[in-house]
C-alpha cells in the first residue's frame, strides 16, 4: 500500500458514485469512514454517512450538508450508455458538478477531485504517449462533457479557493468491472482461443484499486491541487499479453489464434463496430510519471497481482 496513505489517518471525504464499480472500492479502501452521496435513498453501508446526491448540489439550501467535510472525490457521472442524450449529459456531467464544486466552496471545502476520462485526450495514441501536456482530443459526446467540466472548473479554480485535482484513467479493470473489461473476461472464461496472436499494440490500464489509491491520496495530498493525472499501472501491454493475463487470473489455458489484425479491423468496419474493436487492436499509452513525482505516489499492486484477484472472486 502506499505509504502516504498508511502513515496518514484519512481525512474525512465525500464521496459520490460511491455505489458504483470505482466508488465502491475507493469506500472500501477508506475503511467506510467517508460521506457517501447517492441518487436514491440507500440502507447505509457500514460505517458511511449516506445523504442524497441532490440535497447537496441544491443552491437554495440552507443546510450545510459539508459540515466536517476535508475533500470531495467526484465520481457520479453518465457514462457506458447506448444512446447519451446530449443535454442530460451536460446537465449531469457539467452542470452539476460545477454546482457541486460552488456549494462546497461556499462551506470552505476547497479540495476537489474530478474523476475525469482518458477519453478527453482522444480515442488513440500515435507515436507517443498521452501526458498530462497533450492538447484534448475528446472523441465522443462523453469524453467532450468531461472535458466542458475540466474546463468549467478550471475557471471556478482561477476565480476562487478551488483546490482542483483532475485525474483521467485509462480502461479500469478488476473483478466484476462492467463493459470492455467484463465482456474480454467473459469471452476468456468461455473460450479456449482469441484471435490476438498477432496483436503487438501498445496499451495502459489500471486496476480499480490502484486508481482507488491514487484518488484518496490526491483528495489528501498538500501538492496536488492544480495538476492533471493520467492514471494507469505503469505497464504497457498488448491485449494479447493482457487477454493471457487475464487467463491466468482465471486459471485457464488460453491459446492465441494468429488472425491478421487488418481483417480484424476490416471485420469491425462492415460491422460498424470500428470504434469499439479499436479499445481492443488500437494503441493507447499515457505518460503517468507525474503522480510519482507530484505526489510520490506508485500503484500498489501489479497487473499480475490485480489479475489474481479474478480467480478469487470466482471461488
Amino acid at each position: 500500500m502506499n505509504s502516504y496513505l498508511t502513515s496518514h489517518e484519512p481525512e474525512h471525504i465525500l464521496l459520490t458514485g460511491a455505489t458504483g464499480f470505482i466508488g465502491s472500492h475507493v469506500n472500501e479502501l477508506l475503511d467506510y469512514r467517508c460521506t457517501v452521496a447517492v441518487r436514491k435513498p440507500v440502507i447505509e453501508s457500514k460505517n458511511s454517512k449516506t445523504i442524497i446526491l441532490s440535497k447537496i448540489l441544491d443552491t437554495d439550501s440552507t443546510v450545510n450538508y459539508f459540515k466536517d467535510i476535508n475533500a470531495i472525490i467526484h465520481l457520479a457521472s453518465i457514462a457506458h450508455k447506448k444512446h447519451i442524450d446530449f443535454e442530460e449529459l451536460q446537465s449531469v456531467n457539467v452542470e452539476n458538478t460545477l454546482k457541486l464544486a460552488r456549494n462546497a466552496l461556499k462551506h470552505n471545502v476547497k479540495r476537489f477531485v474530478f474523476v475525469s476520462s482518458i477519453g478527453v485526450n482522444g480515442l488513440s495514441t500515435l507515436d507517443k504517449p498521452f501526458s498530462n501536456l497533450s492538447l484534448p482530443e475528446p472523441h465522443n459526446p462523453y469524453a467532450k462533457s468531461k472535458l466542458d467540466a475540466e474546463l468549467a472548473l478550471k475557471e471556478l479554480a482561477r476565480e476562487t479557493a478551488l483546490e482542483l485535482v483532475i485525474v483521467r484513467p485509462t480502461l479500469v479493470y478488476g473483478a466484476q468491472a462492467p463493459g470492455s473489461f467484463g465482456s474480454l473476461t467473459k469471452l476468456v472464461h468461455l473460450l479456449p482461443f482469441l484471435p490476438f496472436g498477432l496483436a503487438s499494440n501498445k496499451r495502459d490500464f489500471i486496476y480499480v484499486q490502484n486508481l482507488a489509491s491514487l484518488l484518496i491520496t490526491c483528495a489528501k495530498h498538500p501538492n496536488a491541487a492544480g495538476h492533471t493525472f493520467l492514471a494507469s499501472d505503469g505497464e504497457t501491454v498488448s491485449i494479447k499479453e493482457f487477454t493471457n493475463e487475464i487467463a491466468g487470473g482465471l486459471n485457464k489455458n488460453l491459446i492465441q489464434l494468429p488472425f491478421p489484425v487488418s481483417l480484424m479491423r476490416l471485420s469491425a468496419r462492415l460491422m460498424g463496430k470500428s470504434a469499439m474493436v479499436e479499445q481492443l487492436l488500437g494503441n493507447l499509452q499515457v505518460d503517468s510519471s507525474n503522480a510519482q513525482e507530484v505526489l510520490g505516489w506508485t500503484p500498489p499492486y501489479t497487473m499480475k497481482q490485480a489479475m489474481a484477484s479474478l480467480s478469487e472472486k470466482t471461488k
